[in-house]
């Protein structure tokens, strides 16, 4: 399972693939994550900060609210964010078509 649910939150494993030409997600990879390709490198912090303000403009949630809970210097990444409607959404066109992103 790519995504893990609490009251408030749902936690999202993310398979992360920088340096690509644009920031867009790219399917699940597996069942267990979705993967996402970054347009910024590997470096000095700067693919976990396109990373974030990607997620945050996606979901319509504050940059703030996103959270690491592990992967910070890995390519698989456990982001945790607060439940929006635009986050359970999108959730649910993964889970129903697993090919639209």
């Amino acid at each position: 399972m790519f995504y893990n649910e609490d009251s408030t939150s749902i936690t999202l494993k993310i398979k992360v693939q920088p340096s690509a030409s644009k920031s867009e997600f790219a399917g699940l990879y597996g069942d267990d994550a979705i993967k996402l390709r970054l347009a910024a490198p590997a470096v000095e912090g700067a693919a976990n900060k396109e990373l974030i303000k990607f997620l945050s403009k996606k979901f319509k949630v504050s940059k703030s609210k996103v959270e690491f809970k592990s992967g910070q210097n890995s390519k698989i990444k456990l982001i945790k964010l607060p439940k929006s409607d635009k986050l359970i959404e999108f959730i649910k066109e993964i889970e129903s078509g697993r090919e639209s992103v």
